[in-house]
């Protein structure tokens, strides 16, 4: 359904959840709920542990911004693999985080597609890039060391996928691609999990442009990021985070010439202050994404690090007048 959809109107993903959830300031003993009052480490920040300890908090964020116009809402699972809930010593929780956030955010969905039939809303599985990378040394005394490898990354990436689906992810959501080898251990996470369970859930890919090089920070360019992961059918390709609409308008202004999927964009609020705050307002933010619209650059549009209800109401109000772009380029299987 969601594929015909893309062919007649723009689809508004939404905003950021940890913006939202920073907001509501939350304690310690918040994060840890009554399960893990016993828990030998910090998990204040842990933000994808809120699906199990304060799961209303995480359905009022997605109805939030369902209710804003969102047509796509993410699952609260950017971190939620073994390989990065290492650091508040859950790996085992991997599965439950990606299966609760999942079953929230698809029962929310749910009730505001009831609530208005003729406008369908959708839940990606939110897939991040883990805390690690597989092409670069964190070690700068040490080129070749690798602090986790491909066959690590596919297994974590599986057990995320198996969750996200079983939990209800209407899509698969690569997302923040710093490393596109990372990203190739999701894809083949999900094309092997896709393969024994005889599914085939739509895919989107998005990288992340680090900063005026034009290039992510394993250092490919827009080109070679594209054709690094073209080998996959994706229902779309395009970028997020790291930068703000202004910053990123040229780059997806080239990918979208080059690729035969359906494009898609969710840049941060500009670009961070002196206190790592976001300070572009919806309208601001609103008048440059008009611009993508204008140039007929995208088929997919929301917002990562800073953007809020507010922001996305209005993205909302701008897509909805202007018309999806055709990809030129014909896919070949």
């Amino acid at each position: 359904m969601i594929k015909d959809i893309l062919n007649e109107r723009i689809l508004v993903l939404d905003g950021a959840m940890g913006t939202m959830i920073q907001r509501l300031e939350l304690s310690e003993e918040q994060f840890r709920g009554d399960r893990f009052i016993d828990h030998p480490c910090p998990l204040g920040g842990n933000n994808d542990l809120l699906s199990i300890t304060q799961p209303n908090a995480i359905r009022n964020i997605h109805e939030q911004y369902l209710l804003a116009g969102a047509d796509i809402i993410e699952t609260n699972t950017f971190s939620s693999t073994s390989i990065a809930m290492a650091d508040y010593q859950m790996e085992d929780l991997a599965y439950e985080l990606n299966y609760e956030s999942a079953k929230i955010a698809k029962e929310t969905a749910q009730k505001i597609t009831t609530q208005n039939p003729d406008k369908p809303r959708f839940v990606a599985g939110a897939i991040g890039p883990t805390n690690k990378t597989a092409s670069m040394s964190p070690d700068v005394n040490d080129p070749g060391f690798r602090a986790v490898s491909f066959d690590e990354l596919f297994d974590a990436y599986r057990e995320q996928v198996a969750g996200l689906v079983e939990g209800g992810a209407d899509l698969l959501l690569v997302e923040t691609i710093f490393d596109t080898l990372n990203a190739k251990a999701a894809l083949f996470g999900i094309q092997d999990y896709y393969q024994e369970k005889k599914i085939n859930l739509p895919i989107m890919v998005s990288g992340t442009i680090t900063d005026k090089s034009g290039r992510t920070l394993s250092g490919q360019t827009v080109e070679a990021f594209a054709i690094s992961v073209s080998h996959i059918p994706l229902i779309s390709m395009g970028f997020n985070c790291a930068l703000g609409a202004s910053q990123l308008h040229p780059y997806l202004k080239r990918l979208s010439k080059l690729t035969p999927f359906h494009t898609s964009i969710h840049p941060n609020a500009g670009l961070p202050n002196a206190f790592g705050e976001y300070d572009q307002t919806p309208q601001e933010m609103a008048v440059l994404i008009e611009q993508f619209l204008d140039q007929n650059l995208i088929n997919i549009v929301g917002g990562c690090c800073g953007t809020t209800p507010d922001h996305i109401r209005l993205i909302a109000e701008v897509a909805s007048k202007a018309k999806p772009r055709k990809p030129q380029i014909p896919y070949h299987a």
